[in-house]
């Protein structure tokens, strides 16, 4: 994907198009948004079906028996 000149909306909606769905890390790490939640807002109010997910991932952070702990993330799903 070339997102050269593309505001965080139009970048957000081709990679939703592309892949389905996103995190904010994903957005973060691959759009450079940190601001998932507002860009949402904004699709949402164009029109398009977004809808969220709250999705468990592992942290970086271990219990005492070694198993990693985890944490709620939000994972927004373009629906067609």
């Amino acid at each position: 994907m070339n997102f050269t000149g593309k505001t965080h909306k139009e970048r957000l909606l081709e990679y939703l198009k592309e892949y389905k769905s996103i995190t904010s890390l994903e957005a973060i790490r691959d759009l450079g948004n940190t601001r998932l939640s507002a860009t949402i807002f904004v699709l949402r109010n164009e029109g398009h079906n977004i809808e969220s997910e709250n999705t468990k991932v592992a942290t970086r952070w271990t219990r005492a028996d070694g198993t990693r702990k985890t944490t709620t993330v939000t994972k927004y799903i373009l629906c067609t």
